[in-house]
């Protein structure tokens, strides 16, 4: 067992709805795992935080994003090993997903449907942490 944190990025992604403007966001549904999250995965050796939590949005949805203000890190244990997830608020720009091997279905939620889906609860946070960032309500 190593102490070495496993280190990763991700982004919150969000939009405005076409018909009515509305926020969304983009949550994946991973099959391995069989769980819905926001898009993110391990960093490369020697990679940016921000590089990598780009790279995963594209790997993951589809989606390029336009970053804006960084969320909260989160830190938890997968297999008794740290690890250690840095977030950015990250607005969607052009893509469109196709279903692939890591990420099966995405889904643009409004928050509160988004917060109810999401399966691991420290995630959550990171709705609430968006909102505040765009001076949004639930």
């Amino acid at each position: 067992m190593s102490d070495t944190p496993i280190l990763a990025a991700g982004c919150v992604l969000w939009r405005r709805a076409p018909a009515d403007g509305a926020l969304e966001l983009c949550l994946v549904h991973r099959p391995k795992y069989d769980d819905w999250s926001h898009p993110k995965g391990k960093l490369e050796p020697g990679e940016d935080a921000l590089a990598g939590a780009l790279r995963e949005v594209v790997e993951e949805t589809g989606y390029t994003a336009e970053p804006g203000a960084e969320l909260p890190t989160l830190r938890y244990l997968v297999d008794a090993r740290p690890k250690q997830v840095r977030y950015w608020a990250a607005a969607a720009a052009a893509g469109g997903f196709v279903p692939n091997h890591e990420v099966d279905r995405v889904l643009w939620l409004a928050p509160a449907a988004a917060r109810a889906r999401l399966t691991h609860a420290h995630d959550r946070d990171l709705v609430d942490a968006l909102l505040g960032v765009l001076g949004e309500g639930s």
